[in-house]
């Protein structure tokens, strides 16, 4: 239920310092506030770029310029200049520094959370629910639009996911060409976000599927690994067109939730001894 409530940037939960810079940390709910502090000569692709560990930014931003100016370029080329009182979105696939001598001053309603830390920070084994989707006829859909209008829809298609994934605190381990796999340190909003990504592409034209799978996994190299991974992709494998299909541990951690499951049987996964039961989540 909303409540009267503040935070304070001064007693801030988190100080996440790189390069060059900083971002202080506020929650209020389930909506992480970042105050960014970066100096002169900051530039993403130079100071949080080893530390993303991807080409390019691929956090959605969404914010106001308290101070100096910051200057962006995506992929596809477009730039744009921000500077004081201007309110921004600025999407996933892009570069970004400091302009001139004065430091820069934001603050940001959405890109904050995961910001300037590794994908691969989970590190060892950990518990999670891993989500795996993936876009349902892509190879026809590709045959149908073409190149040009594919990409648009596949870039349409990336921002949405990594919006749920924003939304819900997901942590995105890789993309798989034409889906993602992401990471979870809750079943329930694993399947939330899965269930909000399926609705969320379908005014696109895009239909996508999605697995859960509750189980350890280690964070390195690049990738995820351990046998839980090969579940989840196993088990994204058994859904139909628009369906959240989950495993017997992910449905055991959801009992109580009001998240309703249907079975759909018993299957053999790879990888898996015997036979496990797998359910479709029905609302």
């Amino acid at each position: 239920m909303p409540r009267l409530q503040r935070r304070r940037f001064i007693e801030s939960e988190e100080i996440r310092r790189f390069p060059n810079g900083e971002v202080r940390l506020v929650t209020i709910d389930d909506t992480v506030f970042g105050y960014f502090t970066m100096q002169p000569g900051w530039k993403w692709s130079t100071d949080v770029k080893p530390i993303a560990g991807t080409a390019q930014c691929e956090h959605r931003h969404v914010g106001y310029v308290i101070r100096g100016q910051l200057h962006v370029t995506m992929k596809d080329g477009a730039t744009m200049d921000f500077v004081a009182g201007d309110t921004y979105e600025i999407p996933p696939g892009h570069d970004a520094w400091v302009v001139g001598d004065e430091t820069y001053h934001g603050i940001e309603f959405s890109g904050a959370r995961t910001f300037a830390r590794s994908p691969y920070e989970l590190g060892g084994g950990v518990i999670a629910t891993l989500l795996f989707t993936d876009i349902v006829g892509s190879t026809a859909k590709l045959a149908e639009v073409g190149d040009a209008r594919w990409r648009a829809m596949l870039n349409e298609h990336n921002a949405l996911m990594r919006t749920e994934l924003e939304r819900h605190r997901g942590r995105e381990l890789k993309t798989t060409g034409d889906g993602f796999l992401a990471a979870f340190d809750s079943a329930l909003r694993a399947v939330k976000c899965a269930q909000a990504m399926v609705a969320a592409v379908r005014p696109t034209g895009l239909q996508i599927r999605a697995g859960c799978h509750t189980g350890e996994v280690e964070i390195g190299q690049g990738d995820a690994f351990g046998v839980a991974v090969h579940a989840a992709a196993r088990i994204l494998a058994v859904a139909g067109d628009g369906e959240v299909v989950v495993s017997w541990t992910t449905r055991d951690l959801l009992a109580g939730s009001g998240v309703r499951l249907e079975s759909r049987g018993l299957h053999a996964l790879k990888g898996l001894e015997g036979e496990r039961e797998l359910f479709r989540v029905s609302g």
